[in-house]
């Protein structure tokens, strides 16, 4: 256990509060204007931690922070001997649900990543459909154009998250049909949902998870969520963003090698966080 002055802590606390200030300003802006955005909004829709969660600094297992009153109350610390620390007890507490992030996210560095799906569950929750879930935002394709991408491809998605929002016409034509008690078994490295979805786990282990990691997965969930939506079905164009038109085999190597890049930035994040997970439970 190692302990910090306030004077070797704080520093790290105010670059944090840069850091999280950096990241989030576009979007505080627009909420303050109620402007909402198809892209980045699913990072504090879908995704449950709010911008004020965000930016409490959290320096992780094995330090110990002295002239800290501001911890005192927050949940997961323990003051003693005058020091900040992770409290024990709540770690104990949580012993299922950290047992579980550590099973899935071992046994999704342990598999083959795969990078055939080409983005097509973005395709599949808006097909044969006309409640499609940005309604403010045309079909690249239009309705018709779209299902036929649908109808012509294999899906195979293996994310129970992406999978559930696809309409009951799609979800027979995906070559899975995971559930959440199968995750374990079908999530896989190459997913981009499933590489977002660190971002999730590290805010769930909060406040055990260095700050510093989870803006490391904030910042690729958002890196990976511009790309799932370049890639979708949407006529995002007006905002900026140029489309991956996975319907044509350049969009398809397009796609597939950005899938690529990012599984490799997702792989170091998976595995500091199983090593989280690990020293949490010895």
């Amino acid at each position: 256990m190692t302990t910090f002055l306030r004077s070797d802590w704080e520093p790290l606390e105010r670059a944090h509060f840069s850091r999280v200030d950096a990241l989030l300003a576009d979007h505080l802006a627009r909420r303050q204007r109620r402007e909402p955005h198809p892209v980045e909004d699913f990072l504090f829709t879908y995704y449950s931690a709010r911008p004020s969660q965000l930016r409490v600094w959290h320096p992780g297992p094995g330090l110990r922070l002295l002239d800290a009153p501001e911890y005192a109350e927050r949940r997961g610390y323990v003051v003693i001997d005058g020091a900040a620390q992770l409290d024990p007890a709540e770690i104990e507490r949580r012993t299922d649900s950290i047992s579980w992030i550590r099973t899935l996210l071992g046994a999704t560095l342990d598999r083959q990543p795969q990078f055939g799906c080409f983005g097509l569950h973005e395709w599949a929750m808006v097909y044969r459909t006309d409640a499609v879930r940005h309604q403010k935002w045309p079909l690249r394709l239009g309705a018709e154009g779209t299902d036929q991408v649908v109808e012509s491809h294999k899906i195979g998605c293996s994310h129970f998250d992406a999978f559930r929002f696809f309409t009951d016409a799609a979800r027979p034509l995906n070559v899975l049909q995971p559930t959440r008690e199968a995750q374990p078994q079908l999530e896989q490295g190459g997913c981009l949902h499933a590489n977002m979805d660190l971002y999730k786990w590290a805010t769930k282990l909060a406040p055990f998870t260095p700050s510093a990691l989870v803006l490391d997965c904030f910042e690729l969930a958002r890196d990976i969520r511009t790309l799932d939506m370049r890639a979708s079905p949407y006529d995002l164009a007006p905002l900026g963003y140029d489309p991956v038109r996975i319907e044509t085999a350049a969009g398809k190597a397009e796609y597939a090698a950005a899938q690529r890049t990012f599984a490799e930035r997702a792989r170091p994040l998976r595995e500091q966080l199983v090593a989280l997970c690990n020293e949490l439970l010895d």
